[in-house]
C-alpha cells in the first residue's frame, strides 16, 4: 500500500522479449514523474499469456532496468501468479449483470465491427449481448466463449497530465470489450485495473497507445470501488521508417544498443528527446530527477533518426 499523499507510479512491462528503446523510454518517464515528485515506482510483470511470455524474460526486464539505474520499491507483482485476484473483480462484474459471453470468431468479431473514430481499432457491435437464453445454450455446445463487459452509452471524461483532456463514449468509441479469452486468460483491462490498486499505484505514466484504454479502466475502477490513478501519455518512439517499436522486430533492443553505448549514454539520449536536455549528454536517472517537468515533455510521435 502507498503513503497517504506520496507518489506511486509503476513499471508495468510484458516479459515476451527483451526490452527495446521506447520500453525504455516509457519506465524512464515514469520513474523521473515519481521521483520528482518525492515519490517512487513499483514493477509488475505482465505475464498473463503463456504463449508469449518466458521467465527468463522476467529476469533479463529487471537485469536491463538495474543497468539502466532505474530503481523500484517493494516486491516485484507477477500477473501470472494473481489470477484469483482477477476472478474475484470478474465474478463481482457478474454479479451486478455487467458480464456476458461472446461465441464469435474473430473473422465475426471483425465482421461485427465498426471503425474506432480515433486509431483505426474495431468497435465490436454487441452482437453476442442480444443473443437469447436458447442461442447461447446451442453454440455453448460447440465453441467455449470469450466474455465481455456490457459497457453503457455514456462519456467518460479525464484530464491527462501531458494530452490534457480526453473524453470517449463507452458505447461509441470502445464497445463491448474482452475481460476474459476463450482460453481462461484474463484481459489486460481487468489485470491493470485490481493490479494498480493492488500495488498502491496512483501515477500511471505510459505510452500515448493505451490513452483510448483509460476511459475502460476508469468505468471498471468505479464499478469495482477501486481510486482512480492519475494518468500522463507519454509520446511513443518511432523508427526511422515511421513504424512504431516492436519486440518482435527486435527493433533497437536493449541487447544492441548495449554494445553502442553506456547506461548514462543512453539515458542521456532519452533525455534530450524527453527536452530535458540542450543535447544528449551522459547522465543518470538520478542526475535527471531535478531537470524532469511535464511541460518539457513532447505531446507528438517522435521519429528516431
Amino acid at each position: 500500500m502507498s503513503e497517504k499523499g506520496r507518489v506511486v507510479g509503476r513499471f508495468a512491462p510484458s516479459p515476451s522479449g527483451r526490452m527495446h528503446l521506447g520500453n525504455l523510454w516509457s519506465c524512464l518517464l515514469a520513474w523521473l514523474a515519481a521521483r520528482s515528485q518525492g515519490g517512487g515506482v513499483v514493477l509488475r510483470l505482465e505475464d498473463l499469456d503463456p504463449d508469449r511470455c518466458r521467465v527468463e524474460y522476467c529476469d533479463q526486464v529487471m537485469r536491463d532496468l538495474e543497468w539502466l539505474g532505474l530503481t523500484w520499491e517493494g516486491e516485484v507483482v507477477y500477473q501470472s501468479r494473481r489470477t484469483q485476484a482477477y476472478t474475484q473483480a470478474f465474478q463481482e462484474l457478474e454479479e451486478q449483470g455487467l458480464i456476458y459471453p461472446c461465441y464469435c470468431t474473430r473473422a465475426q468479431r471483425l465482421a461485427a465491427s465498426a471503425p474506432h473514430r480515433s486509431d483505426g481499432l474495431s468497435v465490436y457491435d454487441g452482437r453476442c449481448r442480444r443473443l437469447s437464453p436458447q442461442e447461447r445454450q446451442k453454440l455453448a455446445w460447440t465453441r467455449t466463449p470469450a466474455w465481455r463487459a456490457e459497457v453503457p452509452d455514456r462519456e467518460v471524461v479525464f484530464q491527462d497530465l501531458l494530452q490534457g483532456e480526453y473524453r470517449e463514449n463507452l458505447s461509441r468509441d470502445c464497445g463491448d470489450f474482452i475481460l476474459r479469452r476463450s482460453d481462461g486468460v484474463y484481459a489486460y483491462q481487468l489485470a491493470v485495473v485490481v493490479d494498480d490498486a493492488f500495488m498502491g499505484v496512483n501515477q500511471v505514466v505510459r505510452g500515448s497507445d493505451l490513452l483510448s484504454s483509460t476511459p475502460r479502466q476508469l468505468w471498471l475502477q468505479e464499478r469495482l470501488g477501486l481510486p482512480h490513478p492519475q494518468y500522463g501519455h507519454v509520446p511513443l518512439l518511432l523508427a526511422p521508417d515511421g513504424r512504431r517499436l516492436a519486440k518482435r522486430d527486435r527493433d533497437l533492443e536493449l541487447g544492441q544498443l548495449q554494445q553502442h553505448y553506456s547506461a548514462p549514454q543512453l539515458v542521456g539520449r532519452l533525455a534530450y528527446g524527453a527536452g530535458l536536455l540542450d543535447r544528449p549528454e551522459a547522465i543518470t536517472p538520478e542526475e535527471l530527477v531535478p531537470l524532469f517537468t511535464w511541460d518539457k515533455l513532447p505531446r507528438e510521435d517522435l521519429v528516431l533518426q
